[in-house]
């Protein structure tokens, strides 16, 4: 048995082959010089070595010098006073007025206008604790990190000198040349200058903007953010909040989740699922159901379309404007106005807003108005005019709530006045059906039907028709009794109350015409449109009233 235990002991030995030998390694703190020596055991200090002048240690690759020290050799401790200076590498320095270093634990404790060195960056405290075991600094009385230009200041904080990142706790403030963070906690990765900053009503200011936020990371070199959890960035009147936020200074930014947008100076707001936008091209995106919101008059205009987009031209000059685009399925509402279309486009260099595609727009409780294309042209946020171009038709639902009146042409104007028409021009191809009402009990007293070259229709400030011009004309009456059906309503005839927004929140449902888009129709010329020649004059031109 003993024999085959030995013969085991061999296999084994065999196999694992020759012992390794650890190197050892020299954990003492040596006393490398001092001009004065003393032992004390029965001092305030007993088992120490009391040191001065020049003093000077090292300790695993590291060296410390002092005025004065208490050298406990048992203990592999110094405590050291006056002119304290620590150094571990050419990477690594630390200098205060005193000190307690721990050589079997490899622990500093440095008091008192410390200031450790590493790299290129400096950091500032009263009291710092440095564990070489794993590189890590921390400061209890308040700190100041130092890197480049970029200062960072806190109560409570730590730095690990190996992989340079630092955290920093209550009362952080992080100051650069471009901006200030302030907040309760914030990670700074040295290296990339990068920040994390955590806790709510974190606060990041610029000359030109103030963001807050409760979670970000911050690029410091490169100005860019990284929002997260609900964040706001104001610049000037303009403030945009979303649940994401990705800032680039003159870049593009990107937002998600719940975005508002609003610009006080201007009094409009949009609010939309993604945002993206460049400040140096003034160019901007919005899609995932925006809505613009115009506030600047007492009633709020909404609208609403599947996309919007914001062209700049001529930036950063005096004669910069913008186009804002909007498509397709575009629903506008106000209370005094509504509209729909395909797309839409407003230019600001003349406030000029276009709608193509089958426009329609309605006014009042019972006004309808649509074309090809539809012009409307802006006096800050009120309506000075508008011009429909194509197939223009004009409707009008009387209160008996079965008559219409009604003018068609191939081109219209409107002037409007304080935001209400006060005249309508309708051009080329003209035809009208028109009921005129008995003013003693507001019944209708017959048709007429006219067509013509051009009408103007005036209306009094109650927009209610004031009179009526047309050039030549030819017409009829018919009494209310005697209307043939197919004399009550134009040929191209259409009315889209099922269409209509009914209330802001009615602009995200998109409701298409049941008989399908507008066409294009074969009129026959109007009457009395002939050239006349020079020896025919006209007998009578711009005198018939209705």
């Amino acid at each position: 048995m003993i024999i085959l235990c030995l013969f085991g002991l061999y296999l084994v030995s065999a196999v694992a082959g020759p012992r390794k030998h650890r190197k050892k390694v020299d954990e003492r703190v040596y006393l490398l010089h001092a001009d004065v020596l003393k032992f004390d055991q029965y001092g305030p200090n007993p088992g120490a070595q009391i040191v001065k002048g020049h003093v000077a240690f090292k300790h695993m690759g590291a060296s410390l010098r002092c005025d004065s020290a208490y050298f406990y050799q048992e203990s592999n401790s110094v405590k050291a006073f006056g002119h304290v200076f620590f150094k571990q590498g050419d990477t690594l320095s630390l200098s205060c007025e005193r000190a307690f270093y721990d050589g079997q634990w490899q622990k500093m404790e440095a008091r008192k206008n410390v200031v450790l060195h590493h790299r290129h960056q400096v950091l500032k405290t009263d009291s710092l604790d440095f564990d070489r075991l794993y590189n890590i600094a921390n400061f209890m009385d308040g700190g100041t990190l130092i890197d480049g230009k970029e200062r960072l200041v806190a109560d409570w904080g730590e730095y690990n000198t190996d992989t340079r990142q630092a955290a920093f706790y209550y009362n952080v403030k992080l100051k650069s040349p471009r901006q200030t963070i302030t907040t309760d906690t914030l990670y700074y990765d040295v290296a990339k200058s990068k920040a994390h900053i955590v806790g709510p009503g974190s606060k990041i200011k610029s000359k030109q903007s103030v963001v807050t936020t409760q979670n970000a990371y911050y690029d410091t070199k490169r100005d860019k953010a990284e929002l997260f959890g609900r964040s706001t960035i104001v610049d000037g009147d303009k403030t945009i909040t979303a649940d994401t936020l990705y800032y680039v200074k003159d870049g593009n930014n990107r937002a998600y989740g719940n975005v508002i947008y609003k610009d006080l100076r201007n009094k409009n707001s949009l609010t939309c699922g993604y945002l993206r936008y460049n400040e140096k091209k003034g160019y901007g995106f919005a899609t995932k159901t925006p809505v613009a919101k115009e506030y600047s008059r007492k009633d709020t205009l909404y609208m609403h379309s599947d996309s919007m987009k914001i062209y700049t031209f001529n930036i950063n000059t005096d004669s910069v404007y913008r186009k804002v685009h909007a498509f397709p399925h575009v629903r506008v509402f106000r209370n005094d106005v509504q509209a729909v279309c395909d797309s839409l486009v407003f230019n600001t260099s003349d406030s000029c807003m276009t709608m193509y595609k089958d426009p329609i727009t309605w006014n009042g409780k019972n006004r309808q108005l649509l074309g090809e294309q539809i012009n409307v042209y802006m006096n800050d946020s009120t309506v000075r005019k508008a011009d429909v171009l194509g197939q223009a038709l004009s409707v009008e639902l009387l209160s008996d709530g079965e008559h219409y009146n009604q003018i068609t042409s191939k081109v219209m104007h409107a002037y409007f006045d304080h935001g209400k028409i006060k005249e309508g021009e309708s051009i080329g191809n003209v035809q009208s059906i028109y009921y005129p009402i008995n003013d003693k009990d507001s019944s209708l007293m017959m048709l007429n039907y006219l067509e013509t070259d051009t009408m103007r229709v005036f209306m009094s400030p109650e927009q209610k028709v004031q009179k009526i011009w047309t050039s030549k004309f030819s017409g009829v009456g018919y009494p209310m009794t005697q209307i043939p059906p197919t004399r009550s309503k134009l040929p191209n005839f259409a009315w889209y109350d099922y269409i209509r927004p009914i209330n802001k929140d009615d602009i995200y449902e998109w409701r298409g015409k049941r008989d399908g888009n507008l066409k294009i129709v074969q009129r026959h010329a109007a009457p009395l449109q002939k050239i006349e020649s020079s020896e025919e004059k006209p007998k009578e031109k711009g005198n018939n009233n209705e």
